[in-house]
């Protein structure tokens, strides 16, 4: 059997029809740079995230990128985050010549530990720049505890979670910006690169929407040196149909994993220590919503199991293999091997498995059935 990480033709046919005469529509107007798409869909994830304002972008890490923008962040400046994540979350902060200061991780969730921020404030520190990792919100009730007590401002990294909760408020609503990717493996995924700030802040709204053109307004006056950074009008009349799915999607999603949990515990898998299975920290409580961007369990020999499950046709990935403390172009940080061990666990044990909505049950207990052959073998 084939099982793939991720099967987006097949999620295609599922909206296809209702898609392609939206998009001939916008082939006949030629309007392709911002305009009336655009705005629409950024009226609409604004909803959805239960905030006032959206910004597209052209990626999620520009979204990063312009939101630190839009606070200043310089030179001099200190933002706290893990070195658990996707490159972007590091290099938006370095890039605008601030320093990305490091927390280890919560091992069960893979999110930044909030009982290790505070010791790393100092009078440099600007912001808290936390990443919902694989559709799980942050502890953000603590982080913005914190956030408070040293007038600090928070910038979500929610590009693996747009439509995760936390305590009944959706991801990118829990501080000052939201940072939203839309790469196609997302949940919400285009046809190509995306990506959208979302804020309740009307000034900080309009600063992104300055920054994003040239830092341009009006044409040819420029206030800031900006950047080119727009959400095409194709992006968003795509994204503006497979929004109306969204909350099914993460419905399948989660579904999927209950099931998984299942066959695991059913396997003996669980019990045995050989595989450990995501958890949701606040017990599934409907305020508290896991979205599954990634399924990713931990295990012994991961690299083996991996080559293992690609000769048996099951499509996985690792997310992350090398923390950002260890990547050579951060060398200059002074971070060593051990530095975050957590972190470096967690890159060394971790898999993702296919979640995807148009996963079947014979998929997965397929998925199940190979990681518990290889563990019956390699078991000491």
């Amino acid at each position: 059997m084939k099982v793939p990480l991720l099967d987006l033709k097949e999620q295609y046919r599922s909206y296809k029809d209702e898609l392609l005469p939206e998009l001939e529509r916008l082939f006949d107007s030629q309007l392709f740079i911002l305009g009336e798409a655009v705005r629409n869909l950024e009226a609409e994830i604004a909803s959805y995230c239960g905030v006032d304002h959206g910004i597209g972008v052209a990626s999620g890490s520009d979204a990063l990128l312009l939101s630190l923008m839009a606070l200043d962040i310089g030179p001099g400046d200190e933002v706290i985050t893990t070195p658990y994540t996707f490159f972007s979350t590091a290099s938006a902060i370095v890039r605008l010549g601030a320093k990305p200061v490091f927390v280890d991780i919560d091992p069960v969730t893979c999110n930044i530990d909030p009982a290790g921020i505070e010791q790393k404030v100092t009078k440099r520190t600007r912001a808290i720049l936390p990443v919902h990792l694989y559709g799980q919100a942050a502890e953000m009730g603590l982080i913005g505890e914190i956030a408070s007590k040293y007038h600090l401002r928070v910038v979500e990294d929610a590009a693996q979670a747009i439509g995760a909760e936390y305590d009944g408020k959706r991801a990118g609503a829990l501080g000052d910006a939201g940072c939203l990717s839309f790469f196609p493996s997302k949940n919400l995924g285009g046809f190509g690169d995306g990506g959208m700030v979302v804020t309740r802040s009307e000034e900080m709204a309009e600063k992104i929407r300055v920054l994003r053109v040239h830092g341009m307004k009006p044409k040819y006056v420029h206030k800031y040196v900006g950047v080119n950074s727009r959400l095409d009008a194709l992006q968003a009349v795509v994204l503006s149909i497979k929004l109306k799915k969204l909350d099914a999607c993460h419905q399948k999603r989660r579904e999927h994993a209950d099931y998984y949990q299942d066959l695991f515990e059913k396997a003996g898998l669980t019990e045995s220590g050989d595989v450990v299975l995501p958890k949701e920290t606040h017990g599934g409580d409907s305020a508290f919503r896991h979205v599954y961007n990634q399924y990713v369990i931990r295990v012994r020999k991961r690299d083996a199991l991996r080559a293992f499950l690609a000769k048996e046709g099951v499509g996985t990935e690792v997310y992350y293999p090398i923390p950002l403390h260890l990547q050579e172009c951060f060398a200059d940080l002074g971070h060593h091997e051990g530095d975050f061990p957590e972190s470096e666990r967690a890159a060394k044990e971790t898999l993702a498995l296919p979640v995807y909505p148009e996963l079947t049950e014979k998929m997965q207990e397929y998925v199940v059935g190979r990681i518990a052959a290889f563990c019956r073998e390699h078991r000491p």
